[in-house]
Formats: C-alpha cells, sequence, structure tokens
C-alpha cells in the first residue's frame, strides 16, 4: 500500500477508543479527528481533506444515525469532491444503501478490517486526486473558438465556460453588458463552437440603423416595395440562414419591429418587406445589449413576451474593471499587436504605464484600453510607453494585505499571482520579483491553481 503522509483525512467517530483504533490502522495517511458534527464541519473547513471516514451514530443521538445524516449532506453541500466512506452498525444495509444514494464513496460494515478499510481509503485518495488533476487540465484548457479573448479572470473564464456549454444547443442567448466589454467576440466564439460554424455568422447593429430602413435590412424587400427598390433583396436574417445572427444593441429595436422579430422566433419563417410569400429561415439568434431589458419591459419600451423569447440563456458579461489581472493582460497584448503593424517590435509598457492601466476605472472597457494603447504606440518616443504616452496618472505601488483564514488567503493568493502574471506580460521570473518568492514558490502556486 502507497504512503502519502501528505494527504489529510478526517476521521469523524464518538467512541475516543475505536477512534484511535482507525487512526492507528490509517497511520500511512496524515489524519485529523472529530467526534460530533460541528467539530467535524470545522475541521472540514479548516484541512479541507479529500476523504473522510464517519460513524453515523453522532451525539447528541448516539444511537440514531439523523445527526450522521445530517453531517452526510452537510459536507457533500460544503465540499462535493469529498470521498465519504460511511461506518455503519446496526441496520447497516438500509443506512449504507441510503448513504450512497446521498453521495457517500462506498460503506464498510462494523466491525471492519482494518486492511479493507485502508484500501478503501486509498482508492478514495487517488479517484480524488484523478479529479483534481482533471478539473485542473479543463481549466487550463483555452477552446479555439474562443482564441481572440484574453483572460485569466475567474468570472471571465467562467462566462468562457458558459458559452461552450449552450454553443452545441439551439438555444437564443443574451449577451447583457457594457460597451466595449467583448459581447461580438463571445457572439462569434459561440458560433465557432457550434454544429453551425461552417455557415455565416451575420452581425447587425439595431442602433446604428435608422428606423425606417431598419426592417428591410432585417427582412429584406421584395422589387417595388418602396422607391428606390430596384431588385428583390435577401435581408440579415434570411442572410444567415442555416447559421447565426447577431442582434447587437437588441434593445434598441422599434416596437413595430419588435412584434415582427417575436413573429419570426414562434414561426421560424419571414415575409420580406412588400412580399406575400413566407420564406422559412433556419438560423440560431444571438442578441447583446448594454441595457436593462427587464426594466425597459416595466417601462413599456420593449415587448416582455419577446424578451422571454430572447432571454433563453443570459450570459452576463463583467466589465473590465471587475476583472483581476485583465487590464495589464490586454494592454500587453494590445501594444504587441500593434506595434507590430507600426514597425516598432522593441517597444514594451514602463511600470508606470502598467501601474496606471491597472489603477484606470476603463469606463470604455476594452474598447477604450485598445485605443488608448493604438494611440500610444503612434506617439511614444522611446522605446517604452509611458503612463504620460498613455495620457494616465501613474499610482504609488500598492501595498499588500494579508488574512489568516484559509479560502480568503487562497483566494488573495490567486489573484495577487494572475495580477503579477499580468503585468510581468508572463515572465515568471519578473511576476517572482513582484510577489516576493521564489520562483520554484511561484510554479508551486501557479500549478495549485490551474494557471500555464
Amino acid at each position: 500500500m502507497s504512503s502519502d503522509k501528505g494527504t489529510q483525512l478526517l476521521i469523524v467517530e464518538d467512541d475516543l477508543a475505536l477512534q484511535k483504533q482507525i487512526k492507528w490502522s490509517l497511520d500511512q495517511f496524515s489524519a485529523v479527528t472529530a467526534d460530533d458534527r460541528d467539530s467535524a464541519l470545522v475541521q472540514l473547513r479548516r484541512f479541507a481533506p479529500p476523504v473522510v471516514t464517519m460513524d453515523l451514530g453522532l451525539p447528541p443521538d448516539a444511537d440514531g444515525t439523523d445527526e450522521g445524516f445530517k453531517l452526510l449532506e452537510q459536507i457533500l453541500l460544503q465540499a462535493p469532491d469529498t470521498k465519504v466512506i460511511v461506518l455503519t452498525g446496526q441496520n447497516g444495509q438500509a443506512n449504507a444503501l441510503r448513504a450512497v444514494s446521498m453521495g457517500a464513496y462506498d460503506f464498510l460494515a462494523k466491525p471492519f478490517e482494518p486492511e479493507v478499510l485502508g484500501l478503501t481509503v486509498e482508492r478514495a485518495l487517488r479517484l480524488a486526486e484523478l479529479q483534481a488533476e482533471n478539473n485542473r487540465l479543463h481549466a487550463m484548457r483555452q477552446p479555439d473558438s474562443l482564441g481572440g479573448l484574453i483572460t485569466r479572470d475567474p468570472a471571465m473564464l467562467k462566462v468562457c465556460r458558459t458559452i461552450e456549454k449552450v454553443a452545441s444547443a439551439n438555444a437564443t442567448v443574451m449577451l447583457l453588458g457594457e460597451s466595449g466589454t467583448g459581447k461580438e467576440v463571445l457572439a462569434r466564439g459561440l458560433h465557432q463552437a457550434s454544429p453551425r460554424r461552417n455557415e455565416r455568422f451575420v452581425a447587425i447593429n439595431c442602433a446604428a440603423i435608422p428606423d425606417n430602413l431598419l426592417e428591410s435590412e432585417l427582412f429584406g424587400y421584395e422589387k417595388g416595395a418602396f422607391t428606390g427598390a430596384a431588385k428583390t433583396t435577401v435581408g440579415k436574417i434570411e442572410t444567415a440562414n442555416h447559421g447565426t445572427l447577431m442582434l447587437d444593441e437588441i434593445g434598441d429595436l422599434p416596437m413595430p419591429l419588435q412584434a415582427k422579430l417575436l413573429r419570426f422566433l414562434q414561426e421560424r419563417v419571414i415575409e420580406r418587406v412588400g412580399g406575400r410569400q413566407e420564406i422559412p429561415v433556419d438560423v440560431r439568434i444571438v442578441c447583446a445589449t448594454h441595457q436593462d431589458l427587464k426594466q425597459l419591459t416595466t417601462e413599456g419600451r420593449f415587448r416582455e413576451d419577446l424578451y422571454y423569447r430572447l432571454a433563453e440563456i443570459v450570459v452576463n458579461i463583467p466589465p473590465l474593471r471587475e476583472r483581476v489581472g485583465d487590464a495589464a493582460l490586454l494592454a500587453h497584448a494590445f501594444v504587441k499587436r500593434f506595434a507590430s503593424e507600426h514597425n516598432r517590435r522593441s517597444l514594451t509598457l514602463a511600470d508606470d504605464a502598467v501601474r496606471a492601466v491597472v489603477a484606470h476605472p476603463w469606463p470604455g472597457n476594452i474598447r477604450e484600453l485598445e485605443n488608448c494603447i493604438k494611440r500610444a504606440v503612434i506617439m511614444a518616443d522611446g522605446n517604452q510607453i509611458t503612463a504620460d504616452d498613455l495620457g494616465l496618472s501613474a499610482p504609488e505601488a500598492e501595498g499588500d494585505a494579508s488574512l489568516d483564514l484559509r479560502t480568503v488567503r487562497d483566494e488573495a493568493e490567486k489573484k495577487a499571482v494572475i495580477a503579477a502574471l499580468a503585468r510581468s506580460n508572463g515572465n515568471v521570473l519578473r511576476a517572482a520579483e513582484l510577489l516576493g518568492v521564489s520562483r520554484p514558490t511561484l510554479y508551486d502556486l501557479m500549478h495549485r491553481f490551474g494557471m500555464k
């Protein structure tokens, strides 16, 4: 049997003699103990053990199983990846089946063989390690369909995973976010990850076209439908047949067109302006807006029935100011791109420029940052872009805060590593210097948080 002194095992048993026996029989593992539900939950939060062995009979009702089942439920709720091995006594078969149906990994009847318990724990640990490694690799995987999106922010990575999940479905997706947050990049990524990837992606901005022209742009028109209609013209919806249609700024769609769009979503047929023939169209709709559509429905400016047709899947995109480390990461990427375009490949961001980028709130989000960097690349005199070149003021170096709580500390460490890697443009040595740690320590932290 392999030995793993670094593994944390939680043993929950109110009989102190039996508790010592179990711990002794599992001495190849580093174990902590608890004798009731409250202390077990404290140990669970403190050590986050991958495996728990527990008795169902716990105080104050040591002869019953209610307290044990409550603990099992709480463990699986707070740490769903934890492998729980239930040790059963009286009515063992019925309780064991109930525990497994709730999500327990395995069960053993008392009295148990120490060797069997050890093998069961080792098997559970191996499974937990494999699942943790699989989750880490999944988190590191960058989908080709979203290759144009640069981020290390956990909330934005969650958005990317959502896009991947819904891409294969035919549901209508609504992208909500401020202007410049990358809604069209995500819409194109959704199209590329879908079964429609080989068909057309068509985008139309509902706010950029006058109301009297928008209907013909969307639905097309027949020859002679109005003055100047010299030939039959196919609209955007029909052009996107079998592909994906993105309706940007859907909140600005006029009321008469909202009714016509609703009919199309219900019937999946269109009529061109001036036409009488119903034309079937198979297209996936992705809509986007920076407005609060629910508020618009309350004010009577957006049809409620259309809203619920469009909001089958709603994805909220965080603004750039809320994405940890992304402003600096994007700034480096934009400098590299624009410097290459303008034959200034040696151009880099100075430290004060990076601090200025991180401190600025970027109300225009990625679009504003991109324009700012492009202008600075053109105007910079030397080989480094300074805060003055960006037209921003650089703040003083930030101070560090340290907290002792496990979860808060881990989150703070992860944010610090992301920010340091972003500021150093992926240079591990420079990032380690910013963090005040050695390179091996930084590599360990990156491995723990699933970063390349």
